[in-house]
């Protein structure tokens, strides 16, 4: 049997791996997601800063119908980049996980917390008969009693922690900049040896014009406050602030 045909023999059952270890549907799901417009998030001194890029494909589409950046609790938001309606799936797992715990515990889930409980639930996919795994990813973005915590989950159902990432169209790119533009912070006393940065060297309005710019990067035209979903969610008030339209230019205007 020659390499095609054994590799098309794997892709019929995504709960199978084949001889050299690998998922293709996974690897089919992931594909899906780079598809997909991107999505940047950042996390900075005071909050974590949320910013993507919707596909408007026609001048007649109503832009604010198409959503990148979901609430799901008061102080946790998400974006994604891949299938929408995988996105708005997990979108619901993830507005259930967050009532269920302060239904059960009396206060709000913690984000990594919350980004596991997303993660287990995107990993069965990837193991279970007569599914599919999700083509999708989230970065989830939030705030509590460690602070601000931003991560990803991808399509496979591994949760990952950032200070600054990309996920979509674009983002070998995307993350260039942002490895170039949010640095780690110069480290002295005893947080050399605590393995834990004591912050992150950047502040709401700068993680703000560097998402935005990380998102121009990869843009064929330059942006426009219709094409784009920003919230942040502040770590004083531990809430999330969705950004109008209006906002959206005003920002774009302070970064350029």
């Amino acid at each position: 049997m020659d390499s095609s045909a054994s590799q098309q023999a794997y892709d019929r059952g995504h709960t199978i791996f084949s001889p050299d270890g690998r998922l293709y549907q996974v690897e089919y799901a992931r594909e899906a997601v780079e598809r997909g417009s991107p999505s940047v998030g950042i996390r900075t001194d005071d909050g974590v800063v949320l910013a993507a890029r919707k596909p408007v494909r026609s001048p007649l589409l109503e832009a604010r119908t198409v959503e990148k950046v979901h609430r799901i609790d008061d102080h946790v938001a998400v974006a994604s980049a891949g299938h929408a309606a995988d996105a708005r799936q997990l979108v619901a797992v993830a507005r259930e996980a967050a009532q269920r715990h302060r239904l059960r515990y009396g206060e709000p889930i913690g984000v990594e917390s919350l980004t596991k409980s997303i993660a287990d639930h995107v990993q069965e996919y990837t193991q279970t008969g007569g599914s599919r795994p999700y083509g999708t990813a989230l970065l989830v973005a939030g705030v509590d009693e460690t602070g601000p915590g931003l991560f990803e989950v991808d399509p496979s159902g591994t949760p990952y922690g950032w200070r600054a990432v990309a996920v979509g169209n674009g983002t070998t790119e995307i993350r260039g900049f942002l490895e170039d533009r949010v640095r780690h912070p110069r480290r002295t006393g005893p947080e050399e040896t605590s393995g834990e940065d004591p912050t992150d060297g950047i502040d709401r309005e700068a993680g703000l014009a560097t998402a935005l710019e990380a998102l121009a990067t990869t843009a064929d035209e330059p942006l426009s406050a219709d094409e784009l979903d920003v919230c942040v969610v502040d770590s004083e008030t531990a809430s999330v602030e969705q950004f109008s339209s209006d906002a959206v230019g005003r920002a774009l205007e302070s970064a350029s």
